[in-house]
């Protein structure tokens, strides 16, 4: 293991890498935290910031080009966007069940399905992990 390649890297690429991290570690301490209050309402809002960085940074992220300088994943930086404001919302109108589902979806298929994939050999997260190439 080796954090050389994430030093080396880039300057968005640093950003999106310790964004998702810390949501990675804050999404989960707020699921298995209880629902509701203050506590809730303040990580829930440094959460959601941490993944309109994310999703911010990836537009800056161009390792991978398959239209233009922009690949499939870049969709998904547009789904955050409108996805994560939306929950927001849905939590300050009463829409719990709508407020879950979305923060959920956002965690589960933004940082784990998406993050499993920077694992992939030639990704700079394996390389960090792995010393992978």
């Amino acid at each position: 293991m080796s954090v050389e390649p994430l030093i080396n890297a880039p300057l968005p690429i640093q950003l999106h890498a310790a964004a998702a991290v810390a949501a990675l570690v804050l999404g989960a301490a707020q699921l298995w935290r209880p629902k509701g209050g203050a506590r809730h309402r303040f990580i829930g809002y440094a959460w959601a910031a941490l993944m309109l960085l994310i999703a911010v940074s990836g537009f800056f992220i161009h390792e991978i080009r398959l239209i233009g300088p922009f690949s499939p994943i870049h969709l998904l930086s547009f789904v955050i966007l409108l996805t994560v404001p939306l929950a927001v919302v849905f939590a300050r109108r009463g829409n719990i069940a709508g407020h879950r589902r979305s923060m959920l979806s956002i965690y589960w298929i933004a940082l784990i399905v998406a993050g499993i994939f920077t694992l992939l050999p030639g990704r700079l997260l394996g390389q960090v992990l792995f010393g992978q190439d």
